[in-house]
């Protein structure tokens, strides 16, 4: 979203109780997601890194070859003065291999940590996307959950098995290569015995990743849950319920305990199988090539007997041929959760019911914001997404510039859904609704959004002071439209009292109506807002508090369009007009 559109949709968003949970993703992802690199050098990177790896790995080749030509040499009797320029083949190869492999393991850290943000970055980019009225929006705890914890999985296994898997798929048929002129016997033994552990390793990868899919969805619902107990502390202090919500975190933790060492056991498994397999293979190597030598085994090699150096070269090329394979599963369990975790963060990533205008950038034109504007809804239809019954069928609705009207009805009626498809925060189905003489469609919604005010009855409140929480972050809004709008929400005794001393995250240090008094003041501050839009304004709140936030929603509200959504008949009574919405609601013009 364009700095603009953000700015002045956030006052808009952030105090709504549809969007508590996006607020609060923002807040826990914005440290969690790096600046992606550029992607022709990360994609590069990705590319080379494997093949960097693999190089180095086959650098053992002539570096096994100078070392078995050498010990024949000595066996040989030529002595040590022949040999100078094996021994610093080997250490230059041995230094180059060095460090080409660590250039290889930094390149698929750097690639890995690349392709990890501009997941993270779609990821939340589609969450911010995402409609606050969309039924399959994912909870902010398992967003959370996923975005910082499980997305790490996805570093060990592009950075560490992928690269293993392509060493794991050259570096033996390049031993094979090398040995087959050498030994036939040898190559059989290599090639019997080396299918047999990805097979293997392959049945217990398919157990490993269903377990670590479980484990990821026990730890994304142990945090989804962790998340939602502690916003609603106060209510389980309230009902004494601290002992059941600990027993019940208690038994999710163990839960979680049982399905990650299940994972272990698996991964555990993995090694113990080709461990088992790798031994034996090398093992029947040397018996051959030991009894061979001995001239015991006079059978194997092509037309004659393997010399020292050829059966030397072998046996050091024989645990390498098993190398790759067991590095592949060291790291066979990176698999498991990183696949996972890609799935899930594709999943995140998927855009689902879209909110309009949330691509747009928002241009403020003096024709939208000059004016009070009125809002005309005609004939809208609107169904939940899944949800075949209507919440409005043919709804129409006029409301005049200036106008303040409350919309009444039972619980499930549709009220704050009303409010939030006037504010465009969801695609309406048919119809048309209109703010200004402006129709409300994906082109237009971002910027009628910023002539908008929202009053929740439970804003999101971010860590910072009372001033940083009523300008969120709009360079419009200086120290005077502050205190005029704290003024306003009659709320300067409360920023006075906390002076320049960060609230806490979530409203920790306010009450209930200071919490509503901030979210006025955060409308009283946007002098672009001409129409208000208050969902259950004074709901939760005892008399005095009730009549308090009425007034100073009066008070902001002095000549602009007020819309109010509310159970309330005191403060539907202040209004200019009340509009009923029955269960169900008619096609008729109200």
């Amino acid at each position: 979203m364009a700095p603009a559109a953000h700015s002045s949709s956030i006052a808009l968003r952030t105090q709504s109780d549809f969007v508590n949970d996006s607020a609060a993703l923002r807040s826990a992802s914005s440290n969690l997601v790096e600046k992606s690199a550029s992607s022709p050098g990360a994609a590069r990177a990705e590319r080379v890194a494997p093949i960097v790896q693999v190089l180095a790995s086959l650098l053992w080749l002539p570096q096994a070859l100078l070392l078995a030509t050498g010990v024949g040499s000595i066996v040989a009797g030529k002595g040590m003065a022949n040999i100078h320029w094996l021994v610093l083949g080997v250490v230059v190869i041995g230094v180059f291999r060095a460090l080409l492999d660590a250039v290889g393991n930094r390149l698929a850290f750097r690639a890995a940590r690349a392709v990890l943000s501009r997941k993270r970055d779609k990821a939340v980019a589609a969450l911010a996307r995402r409609s606050p009225l969309d039924m399959e929006r994912p909870a902010s705890g398992f967003a959370a959950s996923v975005l910082a914890e499980q997305a790490e999985a996805v570093v060990p296994y592009l950075s560490r098995f992928r690269p293993a898997r392509l060493k794991a798929t050259i570096v033996p048929v390049a031993i094979m290569l090398c040995v087959l002129p050498l030994s036939w016997v040898v190559a059989i033994v290599l090639l019997v015995s080396a299918p047999l552990i990805p097979v293997f390793m392959a049945l217990i990868g398919w157990r490993a990743k269903a377990a670590s899919e479980k484990q990821l969805v026990e730890m994304g619902g142990m945090n989804a849950f962790l998340l939602d107990r502690l916003r609603g502390l106060a209510t389980i202090r309230s009902l004494d319920a601290v002992d059941l919500t600990a027993h019940r975190l208690r038994d999710n933790a163990q839960s979680l305990r049982v399905r990650t060492m299940a994972v272990l056991k698996i991964a555990f498994l993995s090694s113990a199988v080709l461990e088992l397999f790798a031994a034996l293979g090398v093992a029947m190597v040397a018996v051959y090539v030991g009894f061979h030598l001995l001239g015991q085994l006079n059978f194997g090699s092509w037309g004659g007997r393997l010399s020292l150096t050829e059966g030397l070269f072998i046996l050091l090329l024989a645990p390498a041929f098993f190398e790759p394979l067991r590095e592949l599963s060291s790291v066979w369990h990176d698999r498991a959760a990183g696949e996972a975790a890609l799935e899930a963060l594709d999943r995140l990533s998927d855009d689902g019911v879209v909110l309009p205008g949330a691509d747009k950038g928002a241009t403020h034109t003096t024709a939208i914001h000059a004016a009070v504007p009125g809002v005309r809804v005609e004939e809208m239809t609107f169904h939940h997404k899944g949800n075949g019954s209507a919440v409005f069928g043919q709804f129409s609705l006029d409301v005049l510039p200036a106008e303040h009207i409350a919309v009444l009805g039972p619980s499930g009626s549709g009220k704050s859904t009303l409010l939030a498809l006037i504010a465009g925060l969801a695609p309406y189905e048919s119809g048309r609704i209109a703010v200004g003489n402006v129709p409300l469609t994906p082109a237009t919604a971002a910027e009628l959004r910023a002539s908008m005010a929202w009053v929740g009855q439970k804003p999101h409140i971010f860590a910072g002071t009372v001033a940083d929480n009523v300008a969120l972050g709009r360079p419009e809004i200086g120290p005077c439209e502050i205190g005029t709008a704290l003024g306003k929400a009659a709320l300067q005794d409360v920023a006075n009292a906390h002076a320049n001393a960060p609230i806490g995250e979530g409203g920790s240090g306010l009450s209930g109506g200071e919490t509503l008094r901030l979210a006025l003041a955060r409308a009283a501050a946007d002098p672009d807002a001409g129409l208000i839009l208050a969902d259950e304004p004074t709901a939760h709140l005892d008399t005095v508090t009730a009549n308090e936030i009425m007034d100073s929603l009066l008070r902001i509200s002095a000549g602009k369009t007020l819309i109010v959504a509310t159970h309330d008949p005191v403060l539907a009574s202040r209004m200019d007009r009340i509009v009923l919405l029955p269960p169900k609601t008619s096609q008729e013009r109200v």
